[in-house]
């Protein structure tokens, strides 16, 4: 399933494209990024092309390019990529998916981040889509310790603490545990009907 437009007033979600290869290779430079990520393959230039290319029509993930929402005459201002967010691990038995965000570092804590996510939440647990989506029951993620302000912007979101895989991650000279983190569809629903 190729994913759709999610729209907002601060993001637009939209496929990963080719031309977003650039922008996917320089956050593949981006220390501090990779590093609360706990990201430490290598890529070629030429696999990420590849990957953008082809990304949006791979089974058993939904990759969005986070763009900003601003609109101006009915056009978007800027098509940029400035993050992105995946629903990965995909399972249809389950309704299980693993959710991962990444974004650019002049976009980090400015609200980007949480719009998107709640955008791919509505989605991922919506079950009167006309559009087949994937009517998940459970959406998990793993934050690393070393990145408090993740985990809290989770936890805001419905996201509970299930465990910690303790020092599953390298932080240079040092170890990070990953703390693996899920929220449900009724505890997302109650959450949204309690914001208004």
């Amino acid at each position: 399933m190729r994913p759709p437009v999610l729209a907002g007033e601060m993001v637009r979600l939209r496929p990963i494209e080719a031309r977003d290869a650039d922008r996917l290779w320089e956050s593949l430079h981006d220390a501090e990024g990779m590093r609360l990520t706990g990201t430490t393959a290598t890529f070629s230039r030429e696999q990420i092309d590849d990957w953008a290319a082809s990304v949006a029509d791979r089974d058993g993930r939904l990759d969005w390019a986070i763009v900003p929402g601003a609109v101006r005459d009915g056009e978007p201002v800027s098509d940029e990529l400035i993050g992105e967010i995946v629903l990965n691990e995909i399972d249809p038995v389950s309704r299980s998916a693993n959710l991962r965000l990444q974004m650019l570092p002049d976009y980090r804590g400015r609200g980007y981040g949480r719009e998107a996510i709640e955008h791919v939440l509505r989605f991922a647990f919506d079950a009167a889509r006309e559009d087949g989506g994937p009517r998940l029951h459970r959406v998990g993620l793993d934050v690393l310790s070393i990145n408090p302000r993740a985990k809290a912007l989770y936890a805001s979101l419905g996201f509970v603490e299930e465990g910690r895989l303790r020092d599953v991650y390298r932080d240079g000279d040092s170890w990070a545990d990953a703390i693996v983190m899920s929220v449900l569809e009724d505890e997302f629903r109650d959450l949204q009907a309690a914001a208004g």
